[in-house]
This record gives C-alpha cells, sequence and structure tokens, in this order.
C-alpha cells in the first residue's frame, strides 16, 4: 500500500501503541504523531523512537494526518471521534480499536465532516497488561482484525483501512458491525465474563487453594486479570448482546448441572465429547 505522508494515533495505550510500532517497523507512515490524553504520558512517549512527534491536542496531532487511529477505550471513542472529525481534511481516514463496533460504528460515520470518512475496526489482539510500555510491533501478527463499514461507507476508503491492517500483519473480516457485536460477545467478552465470575468464587473459598492449581486454572482464568476499567466500559456498550450470550451459556450450564444431577453420565460424556471436538478445531 501506499505510504501515508503522517500517521497520528490518538489516544495510545496497548494497542494504539503497537499500531504506531508496526507501522513504524513496516515502513508505512513517513510520519507518526501520538496525542495521549495525560501529561505525564505524552512526556514519556515523546522520548521514544517509534514516533516523530507528540502533540498537546488531539486537534492538534490529527492536523495534516491522512490516516488517524483511535485507540481510546471503547467508552471514550466516540467522543474522540467527534471532537476531531469536524476539523479533518478531505480524504483522511479515520479507523479506531474499539471492541464493540454498532455505535461506534454509526456515530464515528457521523461525526465526520468535510469529505473525512470513518470505518470502524477492531484487532483481536492484547492482552492482560495495558499501557502503551507493553506495546509491540508484533502484537498483531496472525490475529484477526475486523472491520466494519456501514452500507454507506466509501468502498475505497473500506480498501485503504482493510489493507492497512493487512500490512500490520492481521488476517482481515469484513463484517456487519451489529454482526461482530454478537459474534465477539460469544467469543471474547462472555469468555471475560466467565473467568471474572470463577475467580469471584474461588476469592470466596480458602485463597491458599489456589497455591495448588495447576495450568488449568491458570489457563482458564487468565483473562479474569484484565483491567477492570476497561471493561466497564465494554459490558456498557455491547450490553443487550452479553446478556443474550450469558442466557445461553446459563441453559448450557443448567443442562450439564441436571445430567450430573441425575447420573446421566452418557450425556455428560456426549457433552464433554462435543466440547473437546470444538476445542480440538481451533487453527494453532
Amino acid at each position: 500500500m501506499a505510504v501515508f505522508p503522517q500517521l497520528t494515533v490518538l489516544a495510545p495505550g496497548l494497542l494504539g501503541g503497537s499500531v504506531a510500532r508496526a507501522a513504524r517497523h513496516r515502513g508505512l507512515a513517513r510520519r507518526i504523531v501520538l496525542w495521549s490524553r495525560r501529561p505525564e504520558n505524552r512526556l514519556s512517549l515523546r522520548g521514544q523512537p517509534w514516533c516523530d512527534e507528540v502533540r498537546d491536542t488531539p486537534q492538534e496531532a490529527v492536523a495534516g494526518s491522512a490516516f488517524v487511529v483511535l485507540a481510546a477505550p471503547v467508552d471514550k471513542i466516540i467522543a474522540l471521534a467527534q471532537a476531531v472529525g469536524p476539523g479533518l481534511a478531505a480524504g483522511t481516514i479515520v479507523t479506531d480499536v474499539g471492541s464493540v463496533k454498532g455505535e461506534i460504528a454509526r456515530l464515528g460515520h457521523a461525526a465526520m465532516a468535510g469529505g473525512a470518512r470513518f470505518v470502524g475496526a477492531h484487532p483481536m489482539a492484547g492482552s492482560e497488561k495495558t499501557g502503551w510500555q507493553h506495546a509491540s510491533e508484533n502484537l498483531f501478527e496472525h490475529r484477526t482484525c475486523f472491520v466494519t463499514p456501514l452500507a454507506e461507507t466509501d468502498p475505497a476508503a473500506v480498501d485503504v483501512v482493510v489493507r492497512f491492517w493487512h500490512e500490520l500483519g492481521t488476517e482481515v473480516t469484513t463484517i456487519d458491525p451489529d454482526r461482530h457485536d454478537e459474534i465477539v460477545a460469544h467469543i471474547s467478552h462472555l469468555p471475560q465474563v466467565v473467568a471474572t465470575s470463577l475467580c469471584q468464587l474461588l476469592a470466596r473459598k480458602d485463597p491458599a487453594w489456589r497455591n495448588f492449581a495447576g495450568g488449568g486454572l491458570r489457563d482458564t482464568t487468565r483473562i479474569g486479570a484484565g483491567d477492570p476499567t476497561m471493561w466497564i466500559g465494554i459490558l456498557q456498550q455491547n450490553r443487550e448482546e452479553i446478556l443474550r450470550a450469558l442466557s445461553e451459556f446459563e441453559d448450557e450450564l443448567n443442562a450439564f448441572q441436571t445430567a450430573l444431577a441425575n447420573k446421566d453420565f452418557t450425556d455428560l460424556r456426549a457433552r464433554l465429547e462435543r466440547g473437546k471436538a470444538y476445542r480440538d478445531g481451533f487453527r494453532p
């Protein structure tokens, strides 16, 4: 793809910092400009070799930029789009990294003015660690990235955003934003709720029990260490889809509990085998 004269990343944490580092590593922009809400972060970021300039306001940071990445927490992305949208030059393309897409896609699109275009995106990358200090130029390699245009989104802008995320190493899937929210409610948000709930249950038991645990508990609960503030935003944004996913999961747990209570080990074996078959089908 063509090299951007200037790439701007607003509010870089783990994902935004990784975007900037990966773009520098792959030569996708001649100039990389950042903005962070906290003055201490702006001071620290000015010393990083993977950015060229850190500006004091988001409006200053997007000035002259051809491509903008909104990397704020999911509940702050719309406000950030609305803050910078009116001042963007014609032809500027804006994307984001939010893990909920329906409202962001619609209001982000509405926030653009003067020929700027918004195309939502969600790279399925990250960890329980947060902050740009943990960013990596390899974070997106071999990960899925959803690109979520609206029906009215300019196809040329969609193509640029798809190619951008592809160049960062992701495998891109283009999908309707509401369909995206249904999918991630099941494959990302529900696992977080389950891991958190399991940790909550075990926290009411003897705390020393965790010292006896093997890899199974560590693997199952790893994401329970995620940032609560970040997850509150996600739960608020995707509440309805997560509630539907939880209801389905509750039905599944109840059926398992009933089979165990009734000593129906034939049914339990079938459930275990179906679960194993699904897990065995994961890509390496």
